[in-house]
């Protein structure tokens, strides 16, 4: 599809749907994207389906607003990764930028969202929005990480909420706003405390409903928490996104294998 615009910036989509084949497999009915938004399928594993999002231009930049749609039907295994960082950027639209994420699995279906880093770049200014809809039995595994400013750099003013329901149940609604213009205190003892790389797992699996993981801290700036259903919420902060990523990976490997 080719790249839509209008006025304020660039309005972009793209779209996955993941199905059962019947065969043990995954197949994918819905492959989608427009202009910034390319979506590719690349070599699955076993029953799981795998996409990449591949940026073909830059943004979101100040102004734009993608909107991605994701969603495993009953039985289906998707991943979903992207194949680099997302760079926010000031744009020459006054204004900030969007991007929002919509991620559905149905009855027994595995979707795992894992996108590299956000890094929010000086002068840019992005919300984003997060929201996850589970039936009975879906396993979840959803990882963020964003990164304020690049090397040297003063971040951006960026924008995060994440909505988790299971079965029509809110398990999980919260924000984070970081950067110029955000409420004050964001970058004290009680938020990053000078950190420059914030991040957080939301891991939801049937089993934990009678087993819940245990409230922990792990390794040095990582702490996992039993949410009010069968899921656990992993937040870390680190200086930099490769000790954010490893503290994310420590925590994910503390919960077991799924």
């Amino acid at each position: 599809m080719d790249r839509v615009t209008a006025p304020g910036g660039v309005r972009a989509r793209a779209r996955v749907l993941a199905r059962a084949d019947g065969r043990g497999g995954t197949s994918l009915p819905v492959l989608e994207g427009e202009g910034p938004l390319a979506v590719r399928r690349t070599r699955g594993s076993g029953a799981e389906a795998r996409v990449m999002l591949v940026g073909a231009m830059s943004g979101p930049l100040g102004g734009d607003h993608f909107t991605v749609t994701a969603e495993a039907a009953p039985g289906a295994r998707l991943r979903v990764g992207s194949a680099a960082a997302t760079l926010a950027l000031p744009g020459q639209e006054k204004g900030g930028s969007h991007y929002d994420v919509r991620l559905t699995a149905g009855e027994d279906a595995d979707l795992r969202w894992l996108p590299e880093q956000l890094i929010s770049a000086r002068g840019s200014d992005l919300y984003v929005g997060t929201r996850v809809d589970l039936a009975a039995g879906a396993r979840l595994l959803l990882r963020e990480e964003q990164v304020l400013g690049r090397a040297g750099e003063e971040p951006g003013r960026l924008t995060s909420r994440l909505t988790v329901r299971i079965e029509g149940r809110r398990v999980l609604d919260q924000e984070l706003a970081c950067g110029p213009g955000a409420p004050g205190g964001w970058d004290g003892p009680a938020g990053l405390a000078g950190h420059r790389a914030v991040g957080q797992l939301v891991v939801v699996r049937p089993e934990f409903a009678a087993a819940p993981p245990a409230a922990r801290i792990v390794g040095e700036g990582a702490a996992v928490m039993p949410l009010a259903g069968p899921a656990a919420l992993v937040t870390a902060v680190a200086a930099d996104a490769l000790r954010l990523r490893r503290l994310l990976d420590e925590a994910l490997a503390s919960l077991g294998r799924d």
